[in-house]
């Protein structure tokens, strides 16, 4: 039997609505016909689809991260502003792909803009430096008077865009990276620019590269010397982790959110431990800026096999299942199970390429099954995160030893008491779950669930539309205690009030 026990008094910390980010690489058809698609029916007056920014603004996205990703590692921004019709096209060695910069960053920062998001900029730090990375952030941010912010506003962009958040590079340590380096030459590298970056603009927030996935063979080591040689002038760092299901392995797959708890706790102690070297309390934070389910080993060959293409190529398409859906759910309790160190979140990416939403060129734009999940955290997860303490039997599995069969996290409002709890059932079947409330009243007034299946991927339109949120079993309230049903292998989202 598996109880969690909530205590008004016991708090992880305030959620950062950055937490809900997403991201847009110029990769495959994330940009064109996907957020950009100037002959769509739906397509305001700027070339932006209407359909795919209403299904971001429903799925609860808060901040974007742009342009990449490994397309920024030999991305030249200069290319990509002023008139589109003088613009040079370049080919871009990430994803082989003739990228024709048509959307560049005016276009970008002013979608964010227009449709309430904050902007998160990559620079390059691969075959650029210093140098490029000040000139963009003062041609973002300048007040005017420099070539650079001088150009900004003879491209028609009089007001500075106030770009607050920055990413040295990206996957720096990845050999596939165009410009990798050592922990050693990025370090020094991201520490030279962060401080000339704020040099131009003091307020600023950096993120400094972290690992690629906590399997690098670098792991540890290279945030350790990255974190020697940034701590003064970085404010996060970075981490990405994706997840499938290897070999019809669905234990391990359902278990993917124990392994990301253990490479939060891991990033923490490195940076922590840079912290007390230096007699610092400085808390270098998390920007977890790429994560999701993404069938990387079993379904997408590797860019090295891709002929170079144009018009954006159908690629990195994933198609997702319900047991998908239920996989990113419980990757969600893990990061607000971490609030109080990770302050940045990007569901990886934002339309067509592994992603939420998908389009059809000319056509319809619609929900996959890993929508329903983030949308509804999003929506509900307000206020600050409570520290649960869950008491469940353990499954064994192959690729990450035992995990809990039965996870949790919980948020609360404290201007209205609204209470959200999510919990996901990792096993084949029905668990009956007692909540323990002491100290505290609860009420549990609904909940929605996300549900696994043997169905596989849904290819289509239609099969992505047919799966959605079912409704939970209502709860049962007792003296003290509210009994809660999960359907097996499952993601369910309770809503209701806490008071004290």
């Amino acid at each position: 039997m598996t109880t969690i026990t909530l205590h008004p008094d016991f708090r992880i910390g305030p959620i950062d609505r950055r937490l809900f980010g997403s991201f847009v690489e110029h990769l495959g058809r994330c940009v064109y016909t996907g957020v950009y698609e100037p002959d769509h029916p739906t397509a305001d007056e700027h070339g932006f689809r209407r359909d795919v920014a209403d299904l971001a603004d429903e799925l609860g996205v808060t901040l974007v991260r742009y342009p990449g990703g490994n397309f920024v590692s030999n991305y030249v921004w200069e290319d990509a502003v002023g008139p589109v019709e003088q613009r040079r096209p370049f080919l871009d060695l990430a994803w082989r792909t003739i990228e024709p910069n048509t959307i560049g960053t005016d276009e970008f920062l002013q979608y964010c803009e227009r449709e309430g998001l904050e902007p998160m900029m990559a620079v390059n730090l691969g075959t650029r430096g210093v140098a490029e990375a000040v000139a963009l952030l003062d041609y973002c941010n300048g007040e005017g008077g420099t070539h650079w912010s001088d150009l900004r506003i003879a491209n028609g962009r009089e007001e500075p865009y106030g770009v607050k958040l920055w990413c040295l590079g990206n996957e720096m340590d990845g050999p596939w990276q165009i410009g990798h380096k050592t922990a050693e030459e990025y370090g020094r590298l991201a520490a030279e620019t962060g401080k000339a970056m704020k040099l131009v603009d003091p307020t600023i927030e950096l993120v400094a590269c972290g690992s690629s996935s906590m399997y690098m063979d670098t792991f540890g080591a290279w945030e350790r010397t990255v974190l020697s040689h940034t701590f003064d002038v970085v404010d996060h760092i970075s981490m990405h982790a994706y997840y499938e299901e290897l070999n019809g392995d669905r234990a391990s797959f359902l278990g993917s959110g124990t392994a990301m708890d253990r490479f939060v706790e891991r990033v923490v102690a490195s940076a922590d431990s840079i912290a007390a070297e230096r007699r610092s309390d400085k808390r270098i934070t998390i920007s977890f800026d790429e994560w999701n389910v993404w069938y990387l080993e079993s379904r997408f060959v590797g860019e090295k096999n891709l002929p170079i293409q144009r018009d954006a190529p159908r690629i990195i398409e994933d198609h997702y299942s319900g047991l998908d859906a239920v996989v990113v759910g419980d990757l969600m309790i893990t990061l607000l199970n971490h609030v109080d160190r990770i302050s940045i979140g990007c569901l990886a990416q934002l339309v067509n390429v592994i992603a939420p939403i998908m389009t059809e060129p000319g056509g319809a734009a619609w929900k996959q099954t890993t929508f329903h999940p983030f949308a509804t955290a999003a929506r509900l997860a307000t206020g600050e995160t409570l520290n649960l303490q869950v008491d469940a039997e353990t499954i064994t599995t192959e690729r990450h030893g035992d995990v809990p069969a039965v996870t949790a996290a919980a948020s609360v409002d404290p201007a209205t008491g609204a209470l959200a709890l999510f919990v996901t059932n990792r096993t084949a079947h029905e668990q009956i779950v007692t909540l323990r409330h002491p100290g505290a009243g609860v009420r549990i007034d609904g909940g929605t669930a996300v549900l696994a299946d043997h169905d596989g991927a849904r290819e289509t339109q239609e099969e992505a539309e047919a799966y959605g949120m079912v409704d939970a079993l209502p709860a049962e309230h007792g003296d003290g205690t509210v009994s809660l049903r999960l359907a097996p292998e499952s993601w369910t989202a309770f809503h209701g009030t806490l008071t004290t």
